[in-house]
């Protein structure tokens, strides 16, 4: 035996023994992965027993939330301690929506018939706040509101006498002007909205909005591409009656949203109570699979077909466009928010309950490797707003190092799935 070649293996062992490595680090990774990023709620404490029925989060660390008996909270610390903020002359509102446009600046809405329906604003983190609008229709009834940035957004409330009430602002909420009737497709009789989670309207872009609507003989959603100068609306198939109805509309861009809600005096039925449109809300196709009433869907930011769908009575999560559901597991929330980056969000809901969604993903997800034996792994979050391109680290938690490898076999490189 010639010097030097005691103990090697021959090439084709080799390639053997590397590609059963790989398989079991594939099954394993996987195992791990999945387990790793599955959401599961972290009960916070509120300081308040209201009923919450909207919250706004702004990041990991700043969100806020309300709700009944003038209730306005905010976290500066991911939710570790929650502030309850003085609204004045508010004691007796019931602040169903709060939109958060910055760290420091929000608007919130309170609902009710004739002047009960307000908007207020403030810009240095709820210290001071500014009575924006009061509701001077006896018959008007605000439900929700939103906003494409800090100065532009709109407030839509029940139909009166047939039409649909909307009204926008471009100033930051100094004025607040209604759309005109002509503008406005006709009302069937009691159509309105459900003041449920602050999440009726949804936007996208700089001018597309939707709402949806209930609580009469069918469901619809309104649309506007104009920024809410005129509007249509379309037929959808989630069923409809005085308790049931569209609660939540949400859109991943200007043409992938969803719709979910059904009958609030129903809460583990799901009886045709959400849909999905690919065109913009021109037209809707009714899914299956939620667990109950669900009254709001939130989509997983930078995800190309991940949404979650919480209600009072739980939540689900899936990861095609509404195809399947999984249950997460934990209590149920009336509202959600997402922060616009990462996988934080928060649930709140009855009795001042506040829940945390915590989504990680860990760094143990296996790239198929080329024959050399290296390993590319991609990034903390393959869904990051960032962008999904794998990068190289110079390690990770198998523990080996990868090293360039020749570019004909990077392009057959593929990758293992979650």
């Amino acid at each position: 035996m010639r010097e030097g070649t005691w103990g090697r293996r021959n090439p084709w062992q080799n390639a053997r023994v590397k590609a059963f490595t790989l398989a079991v680090l594939a099954v394993a990774g996987a195992g791990v992965a999945a387990a790793g990023k599955a959401p599961h709620w972290e009960p916070q404490t509120s300081g308040v027993t209201a009923r919450l029925r909207g919250v706004s989060a702004v990041s990991e660390r700043v969100a806020w939330a309300s709700g009944a008996g003038g209730t306005v909270l905010r976290t500066a610390d991911g939710g570790a301690t929650w502030q309850k903020l003085a609204v004045p002359d508010a004691d007796r509102l019931d602040f169903r929506d709060v939109d958060a446009v910055s760290e420091t600046s929000a608007y919130i809405l309170s609902i009710g018939s004739g002047p009960a329906s307000r908007i207020y604003k403030t810009v240095d983190a709820g210290a001071h706040w500014d009575l924006q609008f009061t509701n001077d229709n006896p018959k008007a009834f605000f439900d929700a509101m939103a906003f494409w940035d800090a100065g532009h957004g709109l407030v839509m409330g029940d139909s009166v006498d047939g039409r649909f009430d909307i009204l926008t602002t471009g100033d930051g909420g100094r004025t607040w002007t209604r759309v005109p009737q002509e503008k406005l497709p006709a009302a069937l009789p009691n159509e309105g909205a459900f003041a449920g989670s602050g999440t009726n309207v949804a936007l996208a872009g700089r001018g597309h909005a939707w709402i949806g609507t209930g609580a009469s003989a069918r469901c619809r959603v309104l649309r506007t591409t104009d920024g809410g100068a005129s509007w249509t609306i379309a037929e959808t198939p989630v069923a409809a009656s005085a308790s049931a109805g569209i609660f939540s509309v949400a859109f991943r861009d200007a043409r992938h949203g969803m719709t979910v809600g059904g009958d609030y005096r129903k809460e583990k039925e799901a009886v045709d109570n959400a849909a999905v449109t690919a065109d913009g809300g021109t037209t809707w196709t009714a899914i299956q699979g939620l667990g109950g009433f669900r009254s709001v869907v939130a989509r997983v930011p930078g995800s190309k077909a991940s949404w979650i769908a919480v209600g009072p009575a739980g939540a689900d999560v899936t990861e095609d466009d509404g195809r399947t559901w999984k249950v997460i597991e934990g209590g149920g929330y009336h509202a959600f928010s997402f922060a616009p980056r990462g996988r934080t969000g928060w649930g709140v809901g009855e009795r001042g309950a506040i829940g945390k969604l915590i989504w990680k993903f860990g760094n143990v997800e296996i790239w198929k490797s080329g024959d050399n034996g290296d390993e590319t792994v991609p990034p903390h979050d393959s869904c990051d707003p960032r962008g999904s391109r794998p990068r190289r680290r110079p390690g990770h938690a198998s523990g080996l190092r990868p090293r360039p490898r020749p570019a004909q076999e990077a392009r057959g490189a593929g990758r293992q799935r979650r």
